[in-house]
């Protein structure tokens, strides 16, 4: 199946499920139960495929439980009663995020300098550390090593140094860009938009028709920087978190 002509949310969180997927997932009553081996919340949060009801709560909070996560869902669009039943139960909002995509034939990018920006695959050791200084660590490494699909890492460059680093992949036409880390002493640089620009270009050569990426809704250099790239805000989701830990 082809891309949308214009991506909208359920394609992007089909994108998300691709290129930055969890260990193992399994259908448990009327939720997704998610195995994200420490990759993060994209990766360990359960969704629902169908109705749920409060009596189907304990389960899927046992089975999250079971793989030492916090009892967590994802709320994207058409959860609202979902939501709200979630929140009954005492469970709060964390990151609420935006997702962001643009034809890349429309994407208004200038091509980085030659030694500005380069991608390649596997990550270099420089790359895993700069990943590291951020708190991305091996489990979400990992994430982007078991992606079964066209991927590359980005290497971006300043003073001669290497200081950013990021991963893309593609699925279904889309590129999406996720972790993507800058030095802080290198941050307002342009150091991060050259990166996005390296992404277009490779995900170009790849076929892709459109780039994507998400940021949290309080990352307001991020947001300015998406939107100034000329992509559009298409969706959002955000997550509830049970208010006790993993038992």
């Amino acid at each position: 199946m082809s891309a949308p002509k214009v991506p909208d949310a359920p394609h992007l969180y089909d994108v998300v499920a691709a290129t930055w997927p969890a260990f193992t997932h399994s259908r448990l009553g009327p939720w997704i139960i998610r195995d994200g081996r420490g990759g993060g919340k994209r990766t360990s949060a359960a969704t629902g495929h169908a109705p749920a009801t409060p009596v189907d709560l304990p389960p899927a909070e046992a089975a999250m439980r079971a793989l030492g996560e916090r009892p967590r869902f994802m709320i994207r669009a058409g959860d609202e009663a979902l939501d709200v039943m979630l929140h009954k139960a005492g469970y709060t909002i964390i990151d609420p995020s935006h997702m962001y995509v643009a034809a890349l034939a429309d994407l208004d990018i200038t091509p980085p300098e030659r030694t500005a920006s380069f991608h390649i695959w596997e990550p270099l050791a420089i790359q895993r550390e700069i990943w590291a200084e951020g708190g991305i660590g091996p489990e979400r490494v990992a994430v982007m090593m078991r992606a079964d699909c066209p991927k590359t890492a980005l290497l971006g460059r300043d003073t001669g140094r290497a200081v950013a680093t990021g991963f893309a992949a593609i699925s279904n036409g889309t590129a999406m860009v996720h972790a993507l880390e800058v030095l802080p002493e290198y941050r307002r640089r342009g150091v991060a938009r050259n990166l996005m620009a390296e992404a277009a270009i490779w995900a170009r050569g790849q076929g892709a028709r459109h780039l994507a990426v998400i940021c949290t809704a309080d990352n307001t250099g991020a947001n300015a920087l998406y939107a100034g790239m000329g992509m559009s805000h298409v969706g959002r989701y955000h997550y509830r978190q049970h208010p006790e830990g993993a038992a």
